[in-house]
């Protein structure tokens, strides 16, 4: 943790005083804008298009930039007013009704906006799919929601499998010919170009499910996180307050739409806010995405620290020959924004970087640095107005400051997941007693300001997979020198998290050197070439509960030389 203050950036923002806003702030407040939600009865897409549209001095405001292989395409709120009606009336025709899901496997294009939306409109359940997924993970995807059909391209088609089709009633090929694996392949371009240009959207409960997305896990299958059109209430204050979005804001938020990010404040939050959202949908480059925040005039940036580090590696000379000077704010989210890249972005893009928390289950942004307030280089920032959050142990007890714990949120905010799907179960596991558990590890200071230490599940990146300690554990546990084992990451500030275990040794072996060495070889061996454990203590016993779970928060909280908790509890 580091104790420099950066000052506020802009103390004219929409947010201006995030004690007083904290303090009196109501969720009805928000929802006073968005009368439906209370009378009973609303659809997302009235708020974030259709009002707009059928505004004359609106109408015709650029609602979406799009660039791809050096070709820019534009639409206004009434482009995506009509655009979104076709996709209604498409899908209406090939059967879909309220409930009914489309997976949506497409390459970065403005088709995924118009057919979410237009999903939305019909109160049919949107699931946006990485083209990268494997072809097993497609599968399960498949059988696990049973969607009624799947839009696609005719190269994506193949990622397929006939068992995970048997349900699937009908393939939208987007344009092309028809490559004929499936039946009832369908090609919507020449389809799309006679539906009607208007439609009465669906007036829908507020608690109607809207998208599905999976997010992995450390145990089990991929989870079904399901969101309702009442998240808007949340995607609105969000945009207004963290990322600081007003009518004229051009927003970018850098990420697939397939990400949560992507989806809500790549295209709900900005049109909520009646603002310009911009999609990038080239690979990266530093040269791009330097040209992108230029040319398009951007004022507002949502990226991640991944990217900011890719841009610091391109060097420093590269920021000075592009025009930067419609931007105002730059935000972050997914990984810890560490203080050498917090400084190297304020150094060398003149503004300060605003990190962000939040997660696919939270629905919305949750924990924030604000423009109007002080920043701490490396914390994630303080919670919202409307959200609660605390660094509780394992019973949902509170912590003091500066106690390693787990984050959780008090249960209730707008955007919270509305179920996870065909899983009650697993999804009852995230709450206990009044609070939401997160699964991320956390430790407050005295001012309320969260620094992220790394999920309690210790997910490692393995090459493009994610594998949970235990996986590590197991491995190492089969070494004949090996009695328990204990594994957690270590975050760096400029690379992947490495790899430390915590091993206790059975009779008649000896820690040593040489057996440090052999069992960081036994690992990459017998485990994954990318695993790579760099780090090994040999300790006399590892911290459990009584019930013998592990405990790696106090391992965390070791290293890091905090406190974590009550040592006399965790047998408790």
């Amino acid at each position: 943790m580091i104790k420099a203050i950066i000052r506020p950036e802009n103390s004219e923002a929409n947010l201006r005083s995030y004690h007083e806003a904290y303090k009196n702030f109501s969720w009805s407040q928000i929802e006073d804008e968005l009368p439906e939600i209370g009378a009973g009865l609303t659809n997302i897409v009235h708020y974030a298009i259709d009002r707009w549209a059928e505004n004359p001095h609106h109408a015709q405001k650029t609602a979406l930039i799009f660039e791809q292989a050096g070709k820019t395409v534009r639409y206004s709120y009434r482009d995506l007013y009509v655009e979104s009606c076709k996709w209604a009336h498409l899908l209406v025709r090939h059967g879909f009704k309220k409930g009914d899901r489309l997976f949506i496997l497409l390459p970065p294009s403005p088709e995924i906006y118009f057919a979410m939306m237009g999903c939305a409109r019909i109160g049919v359940i949107f699931s946006i799919l990485y083209p990268s997924l494997a072809f097993e993970e497609m599968t399960w995807r498949l059988l696990d929601s049973q969607p009624l059909a799947v839009l696609t391209t005719e190269d994506l088609v193949e990622k397929l499998s006939p068992e995970g089709m048997k349900g699937v009633q009908c393939v939208l090929i987007l344009s092309g010919e028809p490559p004929g694996l499936f039946p009832w392949e369908v090609v919507t371009e020449s389809v799309l170009a006679r539906m009607p240009d208007t439609f009465e959207t669906e007036k829908l409960p507020p608690e109607s499910p809207l998208y599905l997305l999976y997010s992995s896990g450390s145990t089990g299958p991929p989870k079904g996180v399901v969101h309702a059109h009442h998240d808007m209430i949340g995607h609105l204050m969000t945009g207004r307050f963290v990322l600081d979005l007003s009518a004229e804001s051009i927003l970018w938020t850098d990420c697939d739409p397939a990400w949560v990010t992507g989806t809500v404040y790549g295209a709900f939050a900005p049109w909520l806010c009646g603002c310009t959202t911009v999609v990038q949908g080239d690979s990266f480059s530093a040269s791009t995405w330097y040209r992108t925040l230029e040319i398009y005039r951007v004022t507002n940036w949502y990226t991640t620290p991944m990217t900011l580090r890719k841009l610091a590696a391109a060097g420093a000379d590269l920021p000075g020959r592009y025009d930067f000077s419609s931007l105002k704010h730059i935000a972050t989210v997914g990984e810890a924004l560490v203080p050498e890249i917090f400084y190297w972005v304020k150094e060398n893009l003149k503004h300060t970087p605003h990190d962000t928390w939040w997660m696919t289950e939270t629905g919305m942004i949750c924990i924030a640095n604000f423009a109007c307030e002080p920043t701490k280089p490396g914390s994630m920032g303080r919670p919202v107005p409307g959200v609660q959050a605390a660094v509780v142990d394992e019973s949902g007890n509170p912590f003091q400051p500066f106690t390693l714990g787990q984050l959780a949120l008090k249960a209730g905010w707008p955007a919270m997941m509305k179920s996870i799907w065909r899983d009650k179960e697993r999804f009852s596991r995230y709450f206990l007693q009044e609070w939401f558990l997160t699964g991320d590890m956390v430790i407050a200071d005295e001012d309320g300001y969260f620094y992220h230490q790394g999920r309690n599940d210790d997910l490692i990146k393995a090459g493009r997979e994610f594998i949970g300690p235990y996986e590590i554990e197991s491995v190492l546990r089969m070494h004949p020198a090996v009695a328990e084992a204990a594994v957690i990451s270590k975050a760096t500030t400029m690379g992947p998290a490495t790899v430390k275990a915590f091993l206790t040794l059975n009779e008649g072996f000896t820690a040593s050197s040489r057996l440090n060495q052999e069992l960081k070889a036994f690992v990459r061996t017998n485990l994954h070439s990318e695993v790579t454990v760099t780090d090994i203590a040999f300790v006399n016993e590892l911290p459990k509960t009584r019930s013998g779970k592990l405990v790696r928060r106090a391992l965390r909280a070791q290293e890091l030389g905090l406190p974590s908790g009550d040592p006399l509890n965790l047998r408790d």
